[in-house]
Protein backbone atom coordinates (compact mmCIF):
# COMPACT_ATOMS: atom_id res chain seq x y z
CA UNK A 1 0.00 0.00 0.00
CA UNK A 2 0.95 3.39 -0.66
CA UNK A 3 1.61 6.12 1.94
CA UNK A 4 3.07 9.37 3.45
CA UNK A 5 6.09 8.96 5.02
CA UNK A 6 6.50 12.74 5.70
CA UNK A 7 4.91 16.31 5.56
CA UNK A 8 7.18 19.12 5.28
CA UNK A 9 6.87 23.12 4.98
CA UNK A 10 9.21 25.89 5.20
CA UNK A 11 7.56 29.44 6.35
CA UNK A 12 9.49 31.74 4.52
CA UNK A 13 11.13 31.23 1.06
CA UNK A 14 15.27 30.10 0.94
CA UNK A 15 15.25 28.27 3.87
CA UNK A 16 15.01 24.77 4.49
CA UNK A 17 11.69 22.82 4.66
CA UNK A 18 11.02 20.84 7.87
CA UNK A 19 8.80 17.89 8.67
CA UNK A 20 5.55 18.65 10.63
CA UNK A 21 3.16 16.48 12.45
CA UNK A 22 0.48 17.35 9.66
CA UNK A 23 -0.41 19.73 6.43
CA UNK A 24 -3.74 21.66 6.14
CA UNK A 25 -4.09 21.67 2.25
CA UNK A 26 -6.94 24.20 0.76
CA UNK A 27 -8.19 25.06 -2.85
CA UNK A 28 -6.21 27.70 -5.13
CA UNK A 29 -3.42 28.19 -2.77
CA UNK A 30 -1.34 24.52 -1.29
CA UNK A 31 -0.58 24.02 2.16
CA UNK A 32 -1.03 26.77 4.88
CA UNK A 33 1.62 27.66 5.76
CA UNK A 34 3.75 26.81 3.40
CA UNK A 35 6.01 30.08 1.64
CA UNK A 36 5.58 28.43 -1.57
CA UNK A 37 1.55 27.97 -1.40
CA UNK A 38 -0.38 29.96 -3.91
CA UNK A 39 -2.71 30.31 -7.11
CA UNK A 40 -0.32 28.30 -9.69
CA UNK A 41 0.24 25.00 -10.62
CA UNK A 42 2.84 23.81 -8.44
CA UNK A 43 1.34 24.40 -5.09
CA UNK A 44 2.90 21.07 -3.46
CA UNK A 45 5.76 19.06 -4.50
CA UNK A 46 5.73 15.46 -3.79
CA UNK A 47 8.87 12.81 -3.77
CA UNK A 48 9.33 9.37 -3.63
CA UNK A 49 11.11 8.10 -0.52
CA UNK A 50 12.47 5.62 -2.45
CA UNK A 51 14.63 8.07 -4.31
CA UNK A 52 16.06 9.73 -1.46
CA UNK A 53 17.23 6.59 0.12
CA UNK A 54 19.07 6.47 -3.20
CA UNK A 55 20.34 9.80 -2.40
CA UNK A 56 21.24 8.82 1.54
CA UNK A 57 23.81 6.39 -0.02
CA UNK A 58 25.80 9.31 -0.82
CA UNK A 59 24.34 11.58 2.12
CA UNK A 60 23.00 9.58 4.93
CA UNK A 61 22.31 12.65 6.56
CA UNK A 62 19.49 14.00 4.36
CA UNK A 63 16.22 14.64 6.44
CA UNK A 64 12.64 15.24 4.89
CA UNK A 65 12.16 18.54 3.20
CA UNK A 66 15.98 18.22 2.19
CA UNK A 67 14.45 18.28 -1.85
CA UNK A 68 12.02 20.79 -1.15
CA UNK A 69 9.98 18.50 -1.11
CA UNK A 70 6.67 19.04 1.06
CA UNK A 71 4.92 15.42 0.96
CA UNK A 72 7.49 12.09 0.83
CA UNK A 73 5.75 8.59 0.17
CA UNK A 74 6.55 4.92 -0.41
CA UNK A 75 5.34 2.47 -2.64
CA UNK A 76 4.17 4.32 -5.35
CA UNK A 77 6.00 5.18 -8.65
CA UNK A 78 5.57 9.14 -8.42
CA UNK A 79 7.77 10.00 -11.40
CA UNK A 80 5.48 7.23 -13.46
CA UNK A 81 2.15 9.13 -13.07
CA UNK A 82 1.34 11.46 -16.04
CA UNK A 83 -0.05 15.09 -15.95
CA UNK A 84 -3.70 14.98 -15.00
CA UNK A 85 -3.77 11.96 -12.36
CA UNK A 86 -5.64 12.17 -9.40
CA UNK A 87 -4.37 10.81 -6.06
CA UNK A 88 -6.50 10.34 -2.78
CA UNK A 89 -4.11 11.35 -0.02
CA UNK A 90 -5.45 11.11 3.21
CA UNK A 91 -8.60 12.81 3.22
CA UNK A 92 -7.25 15.03 0.35
CA UNK A 93 -7.21 14.75 -3.59
CA UNK A 94 -4.71 16.51 -5.49
CA UNK A 95 -4.21 16.25 -8.82
CA UNK A 96 -0.29 16.02 -10.89
CA UNK A 97 -0.01 19.33 -12.59
CA UNK A 98 4.28 18.76 -13.52
CA UNK A 99 6.67 16.08 -13.38
CA UNK A 100 10.27 17.50 -12.18
CA UNK A 101 11.66 20.96 -12.63
CA UNK A 102 14.63 22.54 -13.50
CA UNK A 103 17.66 22.56 -11.13
CA UNK A 104 19.58 25.10 -9.56
CA UNK A 105 22.40 23.85 -10.72
CA UNK A 106 24.21 25.47 -7.37
CA UNK A 107 22.19 23.57 -5.11
CA UNK A 108 23.88 21.96 -2.06
CA UNK A 109 22.47 18.32 -2.96
CA UNK A 110 23.81 18.58 -6.44
CA UNK A 111 27.44 20.07 -5.22
CA UNK A 112 27.57 17.14 -2.73
CA UNK A 113 26.51 14.16 -4.41
CA UNK A 114 26.91 15.02 -8.37
CA UNK A 115 23.21 14.99 -8.93
CA UNK A 116 19.92 15.60 -7.78
CA UNK A 117 16.54 13.40 -7.70
CA UNK A 118 14.34 16.50 -7.72
CA UNK A 119 14.64 17.33 -11.23
CA UNK A 120 13.68 14.21 -12.58
CA UNK A 121 11.81 12.57 -10.05
CA UNK A 122 9.70 15.15 -7.95
CA UNK A 123 5.97 15.99 -8.97
CA UNK A 124 3.80 18.61 -8.42
CA UNK A 125 -0.13 19.11 -7.66
CA UNK A 126 -2.65 21.08 -7.00
CA UNK A 127 -5.68 20.86 -4.61
CA UNK A 128 -8.59 19.33 -5.94
CA UNK A 129 -10.30 18.33 -2.30
CA UNK A 130 -9.10 19.96 0.82
CA UNK A 131 -7.94 18.43 4.04
CA UNK A 132 -5.47 17.02 6.39
CA UNK A 133 -2.40 15.21 5.77
CA UNK A 134 -0.56 13.78 8.18
CA UNK A 135 2.94 10.75 7.59
CA UNK A 136 1.18 7.36 7.96
CA UNK A 137 -2.18 8.42 5.43
CA UNK A 138 -2.56 5.98 2.68
CA UNK A 139 -2.42 7.08 -1.15
CA UNK A 140 -4.38 6.14 -4.03
CA UNK A 141 -4.26 6.56 -7.85
CA UNK A 142 -8.12 7.80 -8.44
CA UNK A 143 -7.61 8.73 -11.75
CA UNK A 144 -5.00 8.20 -14.62
CA UNK A 145 -4.80 9.57 -17.71
CA UNK A 146 -3.87 7.02 -20.78
CA UNK A 147 -0.94 7.62 -22.69
CA UNK A 148 -0.65 9.22 -25.78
Amino acid sequence: MARVTSVNISEKKGTMKHEVPEIRLRLRHGIVGDAHAGDWHRQISMLAEESVSRMREKLPQLKPGAFAENINTEGILLKELPVGTRLRVGETIVEVTQIGKECHNDCAIRRAAGECVMPTEGIFVIVVQEGTVRAGDAIEILKQESSR
